[in-house]
């Protein structure tokens, strides 16, 4: 039991080299919440890379309704975090996500599409210093977001992810 999860994770982890010149991006895997095809209360982002950034068109749905019209904030968190996730293809090594911090600065309506899009701003060491932005069709800034992720091996998951990723401040 434990090769057959070292053998997925280690495909899955691979997964992230190769891609550094493809326009369409592969989804995370099949279930994943963000991206997964096969998750049926997933986002189902399709997101390609454009230059050094990867981008996205959103529109959420009523399974994702907060007050009324409005999408809920945390599926909003959600997409973002996954879509920073596909800059790990560029990077080419797995990484997870230490800190999110979303800034909503219009509501985000539901059936509304956005053109999301996310970039590597620095890295220092196994720290990745990213930044997101939705906008809607017309261009106004309505989501922004800045994230840190921290690289890790993938023994990281052959565990479950279960323990803390220790990096200096």
């Amino acid at each position: 039991m434990v090769d057959d999860v070292n053998s997925v994770v280690g495909d899955w982890a691979r997964g992230f080299a190769g891609h550094d010149h493809a326009r369409d991006l592969p989804p995370h895997h099949p279930r994943c919440l963000g991206c997964g095809p096969e998750n049926p209360h997933g986002h189902h982002l399709q997101v390609w890379r454009e230059g050094d950034a990867v981008r996205a068109e959103h529109a959420f749905d009523e399974r994702h309704v907060g007050a009324p019209g409005i999408a809920h904030g945390g599926a909003v968190a959600t997409v973002l975090d996954d879509l920073f996730g596909f800059l790990l293809y560029r990077i080419g090594e797995p990484a997870v996500t230490r800190h999110l911090e979303v800034g909503y600065r219009a509501p985000v309506l539901l059936g509304t599409p956005y053109l999301l899009e996310a970039g590597l701003q620095r890295r220092e060491g196994r720290k990745l210093f990213v930044r997101a932005q939705g906008t809607d069709e017309g261009g106004a800034l309505v989501v922004e977001a800045n994230a840190v992720f921290v690289v890790v091996g993938r023994e990281h998951f052959a565990r479950g992810g279960g323990d803390v990723v220790r990096v200096a401040p």
